[in-house]
């Protein structure tokens, strides 16, 4: 198996389009901004492109993550210790029978949920306690990376 870097890409630019709706005034932006102690006063002075750069960055690293937790078919492959030169025949059995299985949006994205559910809200809700935020702030950030997941494990596992 290869790693699709355009795919992985386009999962992680997914999480800025989450990121507008989510955050937008009418949605949960007035909710966070209060909570997380932001105004616009702060945000004005922000160097956005660093930002949002950075986002996408950092969204890209999860997106290689979330493919390896999305497709079951990378543990196979890390078994062979990422080699299939050096592998026995019984692999190659192994991909042409289950090479594709479970291999869709849904599927993924369920995965993508159970990675959000399961990882971003415990870390998001103990750095929440020690920051002596409210429920609030960990709900509508946690929300948001449960959201992205799904969206990004649902592309990952349907089109790579």
């Amino acid at each position: 198996m290869e790693i699709n870097f355009i795919v992985l890409l386009v999962a992680a630019s997914s999480t800025m389009v989450i990121g507008f709706i989510w955050y937008n005034p009418k949605v949960f932006g007035t909710i966070w901004m209060t909570e997380s102690g932001m105004t616009e006063e702060k945000m004005k002075g922000a160097n956005m492109v660093l930002i949002f750069g950075m986002s996408l960055v950092y969204a890209f690293l999860i997106s290689m993550s979330l493919q390896m937790i999305t497709i079951h078919q990378w543990g196979a492959v890390s078994m062979i210790g990422g080699d299939p030169s050096i592998v026995k025949p019984s692999y190659y059995a192994f991909m042409a029978d289950y090479g594709t299985t479970f291999r869709t949006f849904k599927h993924g994205a369920f995965h993508g949920i159970l990675t959000g559910v399961f990882m971003a809200l415990p870390i998001i809700g103990t750095n929440a306690l020690y920051e002596r935020r409210s429920w609030k702030y960990t709900l509508v950030t946690a929300g948001y990376w449960i959201v992205s997941f799904m969206i990004m494990g649902g592309i990952i596992c349907a089109w790579s």
